[in-house]
């Protein structure tokens, strides 16, 4: 084995392939799907009378309120359309409470605030609450959410803890959807522990879902049965449901973090772009209608999950386990040895380019040297299936340390 897998790697080399498998990005045909937004007509005056063209409407307009209050069943009155991308409304929420505080507590006034971390989890998450001194612990998660006896211990070890980021469907980048106990036992363990603690979670991927992906009751319900709303903020976008940064986002939260987030906003925000608001509200007019959307999403990107993992099992099951996701934008590969970072450099000597090992973890160590996260959907099948026979190989090369 060893001799063929070192020859099928300098094949590979030979190729002098160029392939880039770092980032969660729409292909161009999923782009495509969006097209018409570039060019369809909207009317200046809303049915409510709002000029889109002028100031005001600080909450976005009703018509795309009303669209996310049906994305994330939240009432109207709780629900912000805002722009871009649900990052964005991430970190103003973060800086709102880093400069004011849930319950009048700022973060600033605070030695050592500390986040929950649920890992792996994603980069830019950790880079945000880097950037505001935040002290990030790390919780693992397990099939179904994160790890609740760890959690609990956790929580018990450690003052100061004022907030968890999690993706809580379709996680990125294991792709975990989170049962509806264990997101009910985090909102009981974490308000226990503190009634200023937030719940951020940003479900980027909440209508990402390809064709087997598994229902899950909407985090506002939950929230609501749990007492904590107060607490809780929800956020999703458009980012890849129409174009990067082009599209749409959307924020729910109960009073506490609804007016954190308004507070922020008043100051950074003259209005939203109510023009792009209302070509998104006229494209889809309703939830029905994303789903629709998203259904031809998924008919491009499943074949591409389908393939990677079609190559994955085919490596070694004494070299690692791979994550089977029903939706998102990622697949997980796990190393048994501590190998990751050296699987990434002998992929990138054959051209493919995945993302840094540790990005998944804070502060870009993964103490374990394990984890890798696969990207598949941005490039076209025969790049993809190069650059998964690429990744293959080195794993193989770097599990049983084969000589090329």
């Amino acid at each position: 084995m060893p001799e063929s897998i070192a020859q099928q790697f300098k094949s590979l080399l030979d190729e002098k392939l160029s392939i880039d498998l770092t980032r969660g990005k729409p292909s161009p045909s999923q782009l495509d799907l969006s097209n018409e937004l570039l060019s369809i007509a909207v009317e200046p005056l809303t049915e409510d009378g709002t000029d889109i063209r002028n100031y005001g409407e600080p909450l976005g307009i009703y018509q795309a309120r009303e669209l996310g209050s049906e994305l994330l069943d939240s009432p109207i009155e709780n629900t912000i359309a805002a722009e871009q991308s649900s990052l964005l409304l991430s970190y103003q929420l973060l800086l709102a409470n880093h400069l004011f505080g849930l319950n009048g507590k700022p973060w600033k006034d605070i030695k050592n605030p500390k986040f929950i971390c649920p890992t792996p989890g994603f980069d830019r998450h950790f880079r945000m609450l880097d950037e505001l001194g935040i002290e990030m612990l790390p919780v693992p998660l397990t099939s179904d959410g994160l790890d609740t006896n760890i959690l609990q211990t956790t929580l018990a070890e450690h003052s100061d803890i004022v907030g968890l980021i999690s993706v809580p469907r379709h996680s990125n980048p294991s792709g975990d959807i989170y049962s509806d106990d264990n997101i009910l036992k985090i909102f009981e363990l974490c308000s226990e522990y503190s009634k200023d603690l937030v719940f951020l979670f940003d479900h980027a991927y909440l209508i990402h879902d390809l064709s087997n992906a598994p229902s899950q009751t909407p985090i506002w319900l939950l929230a609501e049965q749990a007492k904590v709303l107060n607490q809780t903020a929800i956020l999703t976008s458009f980012s890849k449901v129409t174009f990067g940064g082009g599209g749409l986002a959307f924020f729910a939260g109960g009073e506490g973090t609804f007016s954190l987030l308004k507070k922020i906003r008043d100051s950074m925000i003259i209005c939203p772009d109510k023009v792009n608001q209302s070509r998104h509200v006229t494209f889809f007019k309703n939830k029905a209608n994303i789903i629709i959307h998203m259904q031809k999403h998924a008919a491009i990107i499943e074949p591409k999950f389908e393939l990677t993992t079609s190559i994955l099992k085919t490596i070694p099951h004494e070299c690692g386990t791979f994550s089977s996701p029903t939706g998102g934008y990622f697949i997980t590969y796990k190393t048994v040895k501590p190998i990751a970072a050296k699987i990434i450099d002998i992929c990138k000597s054959a051209g493919v380019l995945i993302t840094p090992a540790g990005a998944t973890f804070p502060h870009g160590i993964d103490p374990n040297d394990s984890v890798i996260r696969l990207a598949p959907t941005f490039v076209e099948a025969d790049k993809l299936q190069k650059a998964i026979e690429v990744f293959s190989a080195a794993v193989q090369i770097a599990h049983f340390d084969i000589e090329i």
